[in-house]
């Protein structure tokens, strides 16, 4: 279903929106019992407000994340107006993707410029914490790559700066925010296409490019540990599908099984976890084999009581090009689904919550208990040590 404008009657899409359905068989290499279906969301539920905007500024640039990030919050309705980072080699090139953005002389000058309502960073992930409590006690909201938080002590801090200023403090788990599939499968589960979930299983595998890979990046005090890290993804995505509001971690293991060179790295992570709306499990490593041509086989598999989705996050095995693959599986066939023409709404929901001090973009509470997740599992992770 097309609109005038798709992008601005998505600004406020919750997940509840209802989807329909109609099916199409096509030849795929799975056999013709596979069929395509392309699910068209109901737009008359959507508001006609008109995009909002606000001014945005960055600090810190040390994740290409960031870059992402801004795209996001451009999308949305944001304005650049200025950027920060201390190492020159990382402004120049950030300066050359936006050349109309202010170069500020400090973080000081960003902080405390009224005009600004949100900052945005990607910087050192120790870092993260700190310049948010700073952002919010300056008036101004945050975002942040993952991990927005490394210690339960800087989680602390931040919670209690948060409900002292009210002021939105917003971690971008990208694998779900800014990948199309994932969006779809929120849609569909809310719509009941699954039936009640049960568990979820997330991958996340990632490439190591060492020779690409500042030294931060092999020090677990910087980046706070691979299930704190790059497993924050997981953690988040088994909230939002099961529609847990309380969760523990049952069992976690972390090591450093294949980098000896690295001694403060670590390379492989899993867990289990329960939550009052469903299980979990996930595994995250840095072991992506030059082979595969992007940086990771993420996957995501949703298991409901009237069938289960998997998510090929990146690529197909298939053979299927691009990435956001999405397979349905309920009692009558399973289907692909292609989900390249999605929408993805956080960047805009965002700016939305940010004029009108909404909370839509992502509950508060459930980014804190993503991150609380995160930091138990690494904090209570038993040791792995492969005698090889």
């Amino acid at each position: 279903m097309k609109t005038k404008n798709p992008r601005r009657d998505f600004l406020k899409l919750s997940l509840a929106t209802t989807a329909g359905l109609a099916a199409t068989t096509i030849p795929d290499s799975f056999g013709s019992s596979l069929k395509r279906t392309s699910y068209e969301l109901d737009y008359s539920t959507m508001p006609s407000n008109p995009t909002s905007s606000i001014r945005f500024s960055v600090i810190g640039l040390n994740h290409g994340h960031i870059y992402s990030q801004v795209s996001a919050i451009i999308r949305g309705g944001g304005k650049l107006v200025a950027f920060y980072a201390k190492e020159q080699d990382l402004a120049n090139a950030f300066a050359k993707q936006y050349p109309d953005a202010k170069i500020a002389k400090g973080e000081k000058e960003i902080l405390e410029d009224d005009s600004i309502q949100l900052i945005v960073s990607a910087s050192i992930p120790d870092e993260r914490a700190p310049l948010g409590i700073q952002a919010m006690k300056h008036g101004k909201d945050f975002m942040v790559d993952k991990p927005g938080i490394t210690t339960l002590e800087q989680l602390a801090e931040v919670r209690k700066v948060q409900k002292e200023t009210r002021r939105i403090y917003s971690i971008m788990y990208s694998e779900r925010l800014e990948n199309k599939a994932t969006i779809k499968a929120g849609e569909l589960v809310k719509a009941g296409a699954i039936g009640n979930v049960i568990q979820t299983i997330g991958l996340g595998p990632h490439r190591m490019n060492i020779k690409s890979r500042p030294g931060w990046f092999f020090d677990k005090s910087k980046f706070g540990g691979i299930l704190c890290d790059i497993a924050s993804h997981q953690f988040d995505q088994f909230l939002f599908f099961t529609g847990s509001t309380q969760a523990e971690v049952v069992v976690s293991q972390v090591g450093n099984v294949h980098y000896p060179q690295y001694p403060k790295f670590e390379d492989f992570g899993d867990a289990t976890v329960r939550g009052n709306g469903g299980t979990g499990y996930l595994r995250v490593d840095w072991f992506t084999p030059d082979g595969l041509n992007t940086w990771g086989d993420g996957r995501l598999t949703i298991l409901g009581t009237e069938g289960f989705i998997e998510i090929r996050k990146n690529v197909d095995l298939g053979g299927r090009e691009g990435g956001s693959h999405l397979f349905l599986v309920d009692h009558k066939e399973t289907r692909y689904i292609d989900c390249s023409n999605e929408l993805l709404p956080y960047g805009e929901q965002l700016v939305n919550d940010i004029v009108n001090r909404t909370d839509t973009a992502m509950r508060q509470d459930h980014c804190f208990l993503a991150t609380e997740l995160a930091l138990n599992a690494q904090k209570q992770a038993q040791k792995l040590n492969f005698n090889k």
